[in-house]
């Protein structure tokens, strides 16, 4: 019985490493798309948050200002926007794997 048990212990691990793997290659958007996802964050978020998002009408969107906020609040403020601000929704024109992308590239340092 106690082989069943580590048995299934180390399938579920097995199970759980590959699904990390897989959401890992199916987030990264093609070398094209993310060049496109750029262009995107510099022109039309750099409009509010600034052309080196150091910050302006919206705030800054550096690594030291988005350490402490979650990659999946981020994703919510980029997809749904912020009800009574500037900040609008971008749900129909990117995707949630495009939008996680956009903040690890923004956690990261990404440089319009």
């Amino acid at each position: 019985m106690a082989r069943i048990g580590a048995a299934l212990v180390t399938a579920a691990g097995l199970l759980a490493v590959l699904l990390v793997v897989v959401t890992d290659a199916v987030a990264t958007p093609s070398d094209d798309r993310q060049a496109e996802l750029i262009h995107r964050v510099k022109h039309d978020c750099g409009s509010c948050h600034g052309l080196t998002m150091k910050g302006g009408l919206g705030p800054p969107l550096l690594p030291a200002r988005l350490a402490d906020r979650s990659d999946g609040d981020l994703m919510e403020v980029i997809l749904d926007g912020v009800p009574g601000t500037p900040m609008p929704p971008w749900r129909g024109e990117l995707s949630e794997d495009e939008a996680r992308w956009i903040v690890r590239a923004l956690k990261e340092g990404l440089e319009p």
